[in-house]
């Protein structure tokens, strides 16, 4: 995420940063920063990425993470954040989309008044090769549904689009959306202190990478 971040800081503003890298795992695995890989992908990149690039957003730029209502289903345990108590790779996925709206929330909180905003998203189930390469029985329930439930990329695409340059969306910020309208995420997402707890862990995880570029 760092040398991400320095090849992007080369441009001299950023209009709109979208976070929408994620994947799904069937089986426990760390990164090489011991990290649960879920977690770090879905969660931490968005989150060090993004306080890497603030000084280049300018004032009208938006910050756009695509979670998912898979949330719904899920609650943090802070004392297990890397999921070493009884892996499951949809619960561990589904934990990271609250992740996801928890930093949206608190990052909203952080740069309110600079002009900037931070949304997050649900795109719908989307066919995309997302899920094909995860493991086990999931990726075969996800091939196997794509063709029957999911909707094409490009319907897929219309909020992370709409949220990136309607003006309908212009001084909107720390919301969560679904079909280009706000909808309300689980209570869970919704919890301030879980937000800020979760921010300052973040930042601990990320410790020196989180250093000026």
């Amino acid at each position: 995420m760092r040398r991400t971040a320095e090849e992007i800081r080369e441009e001299p503003a950023i209009d709109v940063l979208i976070n929408n890298a994620g994947a799904l795992f069937n089986s426990r695995i760390e990164t090489k920063d011991g990290l649960e890989k879920t977690f770090a992908l879905n969660h931490m990149s968005y989150f060090v990425l993004t306080n890497l690039l603030l000084s280049r957003l300018k004032p009208g730029a938006r910050i756009i993470s695509t979670a998912s209502d898979a949330h719904y289903r899920a609650k943090l345990d802070f004392d297990d954040l890397q999921s070493w108590r009884g892996y499951s790779g949809f619960a561990a996925y589904s934990k990271s989309k609250l992740c996801n709206i928890l930093f949206t929330r608190e990052l909203a909180r952080r740069i309110a008044g600079t002009g900037i905003s931070a949304n997050s998203l649900h795109p719908g189930f989307v066919a995309t090769r997302f899920g094909d390469q995860s493991g086990g029985m999931l990726s075969a329930l996800v091939r196997v549904a794509k063709p029957i439930a999911a909707i094409s990329p490009d319907e897929g695409a219309k909020t992370i689009i709409y949220l990136a340059s309607s003006p309908e969306v212009t001084r909107t910020s720390g919301e969560y959306f679904t079909k280009c309208a706000p909808a309300t995420p689980s209570a869970e997402a919704r919890n301030d202190n879980d937000a800020r707890k979760l921010w300052d862990v973040s930042t601990e995880i990320a410790g020196d990478v989180m250093a000026p570029v």
